[in-house]
């Protein structure tokens, strides 16, 4: 089959609106955009596929708690991403909900195929339920017995009637996949660990909750209506349900994937299960799924309580989008976490695009106005230019494999090698020199080998840097589409006769960061308020030796007589006709759970309290408040704007100290 007749359909996953987007969705995103443009450059027939999941407990949880419906809230964060993607000038072909009818349908319709091959039975579930990953966790594979192996929060015990899809009958069929298909999983490194997963032996997998209703329900003709669907069979049938699968099918030739683009921290699940739950649907499975790192900062991975996030907003404001877009796709080998700084991505400006594509273009709109007016001719480039073309025609034809294997920062390398193969023409071949001893000829034909390389380099950059390629392409004289790629990088052929028009430089020089981040305005805000703290303290210092109040100080002995202790609120209920007061049963890794009652009820509910940890003064003489017994205080801070309660920064063992 021809390039020109092959359907690809391309994927990114489909965001959580548990946040707004970040620079890891940007990243993903902006990678599947790449293979896309590329694919529609090639000739082929694309199905771009990105949007947002939007059910589940979490979300059911956080719009409560913002006084939303969850439909409210999925509309309002669903909507940032999208409008991101538009300003991002992201091609894609559908943005997916997972709350569209036909999505809906689609799930519905793959529930009812596979209970009727006998894949989903119903039983009862226990086990330790993590809301934050929305996954269910082993007693071995918890952390210290209690907290999710995946992102450090407390996982709760879960029992409840449950629906489960027959994993373990596909185990060994997905060690046969993987094995039959050593590039099934980018990077193949990842493959290893899929695989040592699987070898240790499938569970299978609870589908269906009853605890919430914030999901798709099941097939009416099973009768059984307390249950929605678990976000994982939901969120993964959209890969199908986007091309019609349950409804029209209109799409459907699409199928299947030529990649599904994630990151690493779901790769289970699109690796295993999805795969499992195709092969129930008597479904192809996909090419490929290609999982990539995580974007971090300073070497920690990106979080709002650190306050190191990018914003990939912000930053591509600043510098441009196709400076960002170059940047995440050159920095970082695909697979690897990648470490953000506004420094290295200035000196990718200055060094890649500054001084070797665009200093390129500018020697010869300077040469050739200065010695031909402008004009550009490719007559005489293989009579004496033929070892440097052949060269570099190489080097075009054989980048294209390290795209759909997602090594896009190996395409640039390579590509990066013909701008130096023509800056290195021009310093050999010296056309200025060329023109003083009367060898008009020769110096066109260096002028016009750059010309050449430049041209087809930028066919190849186009799916990276669309814009800025369109304008290079415009000053050489052509349009970058099907027919040109076809013409000048699978025939190579040269360019025609054409003046060369005279443009501003493409990459002005940037020489200081641009963007206060928001980890930095916080490391500024910091050290100004130690600067003044240490000042405080050298006012007071010298206060104290005028006039001591002994009454007023603490010994480092009476301090230590304090217990302080992390504690985790297991039981939180309102205490009935007050206003202010909740009863907490809270585990302080004693034997018994203690009872506080705390003044607190203007500011949480018991279920925002509930799995969460809070900080205990242990010691304290046991208190009745309104006939109950509080048997410790809970650490807060209250100013103008309301009370919080203070909690330790990750999580920690019930009763460990603080000092």
């Amino acid at each position: 089959m021809s390039d020109k007749c092959k359907k690809v359909y391309i994927t990114t996953p489909i965001y959580y609106v548990n946040d707004v987007p970040h620079i890891g969705h940007a990243y993903t995103t902006i990678i599947a955009d790449t293979l896309a443009r590329y694919s529609r450059l090639a000739g082929m027939d694309v199905f771009f596929l990105t949007g947002t999941d939007e059910h589940g407990q979490k979300i059911e949880h956080a719009a409560e708690a913002r006084g939303k419906t969850p439909q409210e809230y999925a509309d309002e964060i669903s909507a940032r991403f999208k409008k991101l993607w538009d300003e991002f000038e992201i091609s894609y072909d559908k943005f997916i909900r997972t709350t569209d009818p036909d999505h809906m349908k689609g799930v519905q319709k793959a529930f009812e195929t596979m209970y009727d091959n006998g894949d989903i039975y119903k039983d009862v579930y226990r086990g330790h339920y993590c809301v934050s990953c929305e996954t269910f966790f082993t007693g071995t594979q918890l952390v210290d017995d209690e907290f999710c192996p995946e992102c450090g929060r407390s996982t709760t015990i879960v029992e409840e009637e449950s629906y489960f899809f027959r994993l373990s009958k596909y185990q060994d069929r997905l060690l046969e996949w993987y094995e039959s298909k050593p590039d099934c999983i980018l990077p193949k490194s990842k493959r290893n660990e899929v695989i040592n997963f699987v070898r240790n032996g499938l569970d299978d997998l609870s589908i269906t909750r009853t605890s919430f209703d914030w999901g798709v329900k099941l097939p009416e003709k099973l009768n059984d209506p307390k249950h929605v669907m678990y976000v994982w069979l939901d969120a993964l049938m959209n890969y199908v349900t986007a091309l019609g699968y349950g409804t029209d099918e209109a799409k459907m030739d699409y199928w299947p994937a030529k990649i599904h683009l994630i990151g690493k921290d779901i790769l289970r699940f699109h690796a295993i299960y999805w795969p499992a739950f195709l092969m129930s649907l008597g479904l192809e499975l996909p090419h490929h799924i290609g999982a990539h790192g995580w974007w971090t900062r300073n070497g920690e991975k990106m979080s709002k309580s650190k306050g190191n996030v990018v914003d990939p907003k912000e930053i591509a404001d600043a510098y441009g989008l196709e400076n960002f877009r170059y940047f995440m796709l050159r920095e970082v080998p695909f697979g690897q976490d990648g470490d953000f700084s506004q420094r290295a991505l200035i000196d990718r400006i200055n060094s890649d695009l500054g001084n070797d594509l665009g200093n390129l273009l500018n020697r010869i709109i300077g040469m050739s106005g200065k010695y031909f007016d402008f004009r550009i001719e490719s007559e005489g480039v293989r009579l004496h230019h033929a070892s440097q073309l052949e060269e570099a025609e190489k080097i075009f034809g054989s980048v294209e494999p390290f795209l759909y294997e997602v090594q896009t920062n190996r395409y640039l390398e390579e590509l990066w090698k013909t701008l130096r193969i023509a800056n290195k023409a021009i310093d050999t071949g010296m056309p200025w020199v060329k023109m003083k001893e009367g060898k008009e000829e020769e110096a066109m034909a260096t002028i016009a080998l750059v010309a050449n390389i430049l041209a087809k380099t930028a066919i190849l950059l186009h799916p990276f840097m669309p814009k800025t390629t369109r304008t290079i392409a415009g000053a050489l004289g052509f349009e970058i589409e099907t027919e040109t790629y076809e013409r000048l990088i699978k025939r190579k052929e040269l360019l025609e006769d054409f003046t060369i028009e005279k443009i501003p430089p493409l990459f002005p020089r940037i020489e200081e960061p641009l963007v206060e981040t928001a980890a930095e305005k916080n490391e500024a805000e910091k050290k100004s308020v130690e600067k003044e703290a240490r000042a405080k303290e050298k006012r007071e210092s010298k206060k104290g030796e005028e006039r001591q109040d002994a009454a007023n100080l603490v010994t480092i002995d009476q301090f230590f007589q304090i217990q302080l202790k992390v504690g985790t609120v297991i039981e939180a209920e309102e205490v009935p006709k007050s206003k202010k007061l909740l009863r907490l049963q809270v585990d302080l890794g004693e034997e018994r759970p203690r009872q506080i009652v705390a003044g607190i009820k203007e500011w949480y509910t018991p279920e925002e309290l509930v799995n969460t940890q809070v900080c205990v003064v242990a010691n304290l003489k046991p208190a009745k408040l309104m006939g109950m017994v509080s048997e410790g205080m809970l650490l807060a801070a209250k100013d103008d704007e309301g009370l919080c309660l203070v909690r330790p920064e990750k999580p920690r063992k019930p009763g460990s100290s603080i000092g």
